[in-house]
């Protein structure tokens, strides 16, 4: 009897044990919040509002804009998939950069520009149409480019505000080895993650060395 109750009393601890690693792997509300208070004012965002929490398997994270107002949105799957403060705070640099650097006035204002042009010079009688195929690679091209520009400055920033600058090199590695990553094509609107993994490793040298 004794040797059975003791078995069953070490499983109940190590289902214990598994338990409470799992939650603490994963990245807190209160972490994700106090992390965004602290990459907000040391971006000097005014009026920041509260990071939206989105019921979402997918770890993703995301900038809304409206008008002169902007959201910042991270789901459910990219708390539950990553395991520090830093690491949350990399992605959340990461997507200040995209409204520090004013990349929704630059999308808005080549969109413009595209309709313009295909409206100009546009087929409307081709199935396959090259200029509207030409402009989406060129704007995918210019989103890419955004994206490498946030990186770096998320990368700084996060740094600012007294965060690890391998935080969001981190992310990446655990999101690729979750089987999230980007291949290589013109048409993707983020470099190829191994691409894209090779430049911020570099930032974040740059930065940790200083």
């Amino acid at each position: 009897m004794m040797r059975k109750k003791s078995a069953a009393m070490l499983f109940i601890m190590c289902l214990a044990v598994l338990l409470h690693s799992s939650s603490y792997a994963a990245v807190q509300t209160s972490q994700l919040q106090r992390a965004w208070g602290k990459i907000a004012s040391s971006a000097q965002l005014q009026h920041a509002p509260k990071v939206s929490i989105e019921d979402n398997e997918e770890p993703n994270a995301w900038v809304s804009f409206s008008m002169n107002q902007y959201s910042v949105h991270v789901t459910t799957g990219m708390l539950k998939i990553l395991q520090t403060e830093d690491q949350i705070a990399g992605i959340l640099g990461h997507e200040t950069g995209h409204i520090k650097l004013g990349h929704y006035k630059e999308t808005m204002g080549r969109n413009l520009l595209w309709v313009l042009l295909y409206r100009a010079f546009g087929s409307k009688d081709s199935k396959l149409d090259p200029l509207a195929l030409g402009l989406a690679l060129a704007e995918s091209g210019f989103s890419r480019q955004q994206e490498v520009e946030a990186d770096d400055y998320g990368i700084r920033l996060a740094a600012r505000a007294g965060y690890d600058p391998w935080g969001l090199v981190q992310s990446l590695e655990i999101m690729k080895k979750a089987g999230y990553q980007t291949s290589p094509s013109g048409f993707n609107s983020h470099p190829p993650t191994e691409r894209r993994l090779i430049h911020v490793t570099d930032t974040a040298k740059e930065v940790a060395s200083h």
